[in-house]
């Protein structure tokens, strides 16, 4: 089958960025490769050529898909690869979802590499004016807005900020938060502190939330069968799970490594 692009992806070099961990103060640099990245936020209408059977159209084709749970996210991704002709990137397994970092299809971008792109070569909290570039709180808007209706960063997306919170491949604390997985860039209900480059979220994989949507990613970043890229590692996540000592009240250790 000829491999054949479905979306509007935007080319993203390489680069090093350092990533914090606010609960460890620690800093680490990630090396990344280059890869690719939706330039909006996954629409109704992009969803609902994948997903609906029927074919029917979407209303307000250009409004953020939302809600989705991860896994919505996931189902989407690799039903894309095959409509496109690509290499599915996750193994699904009931609640298991395995990432072949060797594959070319469709999916979620990892938290290194979304802070990344949403940076752009900046080093700011943010990439330009909030009001020129994010739907948030400041709008008073009651709901997501259509896709790139305020100004695009460096590197050509829109929306990196703002509108709907975006979900990534990683957990977001395999040690206090079992198997939640990360979110990033706010939404538009989000005040200005929580709109920002650095700030992250997480929910449950199952979790349908009005405020979330996702961005594609695409590219091959490593060789299959290997357990870790773009920031990402399944032995870190295994690592930060494995508490020494009582447990703080609250936290709930991801098991089944």
């Amino acid at each position: 089958m000829a491999r054949q692009e479905i979306l509007g992806l935007a080319p993203i070099p390489g680069g090093t960025i350092a990533m914090r961990d606010a609960r460890s103060a620690t800093t680490r640099d990630v090396v990344l490769r280059p890869f690719s990245l939706g330039r909006t936020q996954l629409t109704r209408a992009e969803w609902s050529a994948v997903m609906d059977d029927a074919g029917t159209s979407p209303s307000l084709p250009r409004l953020p898909m939302h809600p989705l749970t991860w896994f919505d996210a996931i189902e989407w991704c690799n039903a894309a690869s095959g409509m496109a002709g690509f290499s599915p990137a996750y193994a699904v397994d009931g609640r298991e979802v395995h990432w072949d970092v060797g594959a070319d299809g469709y999916r979620l971008p990892t938290e290194s590499e979304w802070e990344w792109a949403a940076r752009a070569g900046t080093t700011a909290p943010v990439y330009g004016p909030l009001a020129d570039i994010a739907w948030t709180a400041a709008d008073a808007v009651t709901g997501p807005q259509l896709v790139a209706g305020k100004l695009a960063n460096d590197f050509g997306l829109f929306d990196m900020i703002g509108n709907v919170w975006e979900w990534c491949w990683d957990y977001a604390d395999t040690a206090r938060y079992g198997d939640y997985r990360s979110l990033r860039g706010a939404g538009w209900d989000d005040p200005h502190w929580s709109a920002r480059a650095s700030v992250r979220r997480g929910s449950a994989p199952d979790a349908l939330l009005e405020d979330v949507g996702f961005r594609v990613a695409r590219g091959a970043v490593g060789v299959t069968g290997t357990l870790s890229a773009q920031g990402w590692s399944a032995d870190a996540d295994k690592e930060r799970a494995s508490i020494k000592g009582p447990r703080p009240v609250g936290w709930t250790p991801l098991r089944g490594f």
